[in-house]
């Protein structure tokens, strides 16, 4: 059963006509401390584990014998130190370069590009290691450790506060450092000395009491973050301190905020001394509570894969004590769709963008919902036009060879909005000016009692 997840911003009351049905299912297991999961656009999938090894595991589902890469002689990995994240360079079909993130044996950060092997795709050069960036860290816990490429080409790195607890050095606000930060690099056009360069629209470029590497500051620990290119935005989810878990949303062109910890956790008052104004600083889209044995939030994305319509636009989270997985909806509403048998520590995308999940004892699970498009659907799909989609006044919808029976109309939290049935022929026009602008869902059915659900953005 979905329960009501605890929340300090926003309940959810509506009952779901078109509700989400979310579980997972076992994909490959036998992994020792997985921790991400990535494509490097194939049908490949590289698992990174903890002790410094990135496996494959094919399309076919084998895992390969030989690691893509094995640095576990070079990285630390006690409490939260390890070979933490992953990212393929946008060219990477060209060049062969990815990049990853490890706390070295004194337990400071790295991030290093590495070449794959240029005789073979599934190994790495051992031998390619080209520093990028690096910074001490204080304490073994809260490394962040995430590397994306944003649709900008620009290299992002999550970089946590320090460690300890509370931020004992007020690091996170502190713009002269690089931890409690969201970083932006540009790792193709090097300058200033260093084997990256700043991008020219980072916030702080020329202020000369801020590190021009900064993004986005005041976070605890970004364990991970990822971009939404479909209503662009970047996601993160930051880890609380002892009672509230936060889910940041921005747009990925807005630079310079301050997410407000270590003054406050989450949206609460934490250590308020020599703080910004509230109105400095921004708060998250969405935040759930340790109760229920909640403890610490695993971000991940928002789906826009192609088999499950009910999930559709979704993010998904998880926590890592609770066994929680849960997703927020575009205005920010949480779902708790269970505690399910797991601790969490990463999700991850395939090549069609359908989701999994990252057991750290070993095991890879696929994110599975309710509303699944069959076989038979994808015939009346390819025959059924949808016209214009955006749409802002009128949807015109047509179907070859059948007649439009039942047309439904559901918002993104399923509930239904519109609905016209026994309807005899091949065309018709709906209405949407009456709606708000957003996300929602089209369920077709025909005369011959086929199917299909497509999304309908409205402006």
């Amino acid at each position: 059963m979905k329960k009501l997840l605890p929340t300090l911003l926003l309940l959810f009351a509506s009952t779901l006509v078109f509700a989400q049905d979310v579980s997972i299912e076992l994909f490959k297991s036998g992994f020792s401390d997985p921790l991400n999961l990535q494509h490097a656009n194939d049908e490949r999938l590289f698992v990174v584990e903890k002790g410094g090894k990135i496996k494959i595991i094919q399309s076919d589902g084998t895992v390969n014998s030989t690691p893509f890469l094995n640095i576990s002689s070079q990285i630390s990995n006690g409490s939260e130190q390890g070979l933490l994240g992953l990212a393929f360079h946008p060219n990477y079909a060209n060049n062969g370069y990815f990049y990853v993130n490890y706390t070295k044996t004194n337990g400071d950060t790295q991030v290093s590009r590495f070449s794959v092997d240029p005789g073979n795709p599934d190994l790495a050069d051992p031998n390619s290691e080209f520093p990028i960036i690096g910074y001490a860290q204080p304490f073994s816990n809260h490394n962040g450790g995430n590397l994306v490429f944003g649709p900008d080409g620009y290299l992002y790195v999550s970089s946590g506060d320090g460690g300890s607890g509370g931020d004992p050095g007020n690091r996170a606000q502190n713009i002269n450092l690089l931890l409690g930060k969201l970083l932006r690099i540009d790792v193709d056009n090097p300058s200033g000395g260093n084997n990256y360069g700043i991008p020219a629209d980072n916030p702080f470029v020329g202020n000369p009491n801020a590190r021009e590497e900064i993004w986005a500051y005041g976070l605890r620990n970004p364990w991970r973050f990822s971009f939404d290119l479909t209503e662009n935005n970047l996601w993160i989810g930051d880890v609380g301190q002892s009672e509230i878990e936060e889910i940041d949303r921005m747009p990925i062109s807005t630079a310079g905020l301050n997410y407000g910890w270590r003054c406050y956790e989450d949206s609460q008052p934490f250590n308020t001394q020599n703080c910004p104004q509230p109105s400095e600083l921004t708060f998250p889209i969405a935040e759930y509570t340790h109760a229920s044995g909640n403890c610490s939030i695993t971000g991940g994305y928002v789906y826009r894969g192609s088999v499950y319509a009910d999930i559709a636009g979704f993010y998904f989270f998880a926590d890592y004590c609770s066994g929680l997985i849960g997703t927020v909806d575009s205005s920010g509403n949480l779902i708790d769709h269970g505690d399910f048998s797991g601790n969490w520590v990463s999700f991850g995308e395939d090549i069609n963008k359908e989701l999994y999940i990252i057991d750290i004892g070993g095991s890879i699970y696929k994110i599975k919902g309710g509303v699944i498009i069959g076989t038979e659907d994808f015939s009346m799909e390819n025959s059924l036009i949808m016209l214009p989609n955006p749409a802002s006044r009128n949807v015109v919808f047509s179907l070859k060879n059948d007649t439009l029976q039942t047309i439904q109309l559901f918002d993104i939290r399923g509930s239904l909005v519109y609905s016209e049935e026994n309807g005899s022929s091949n065309e018709r026009t709906v209405s949407v000016s009456n709606l708000n602008s957003g996300i929602y869902f089209a369920k077709i059915t025909s005369g011959k009692g086929q199917t299909v659900v497509k999304k309908l953005i409205v402006n």
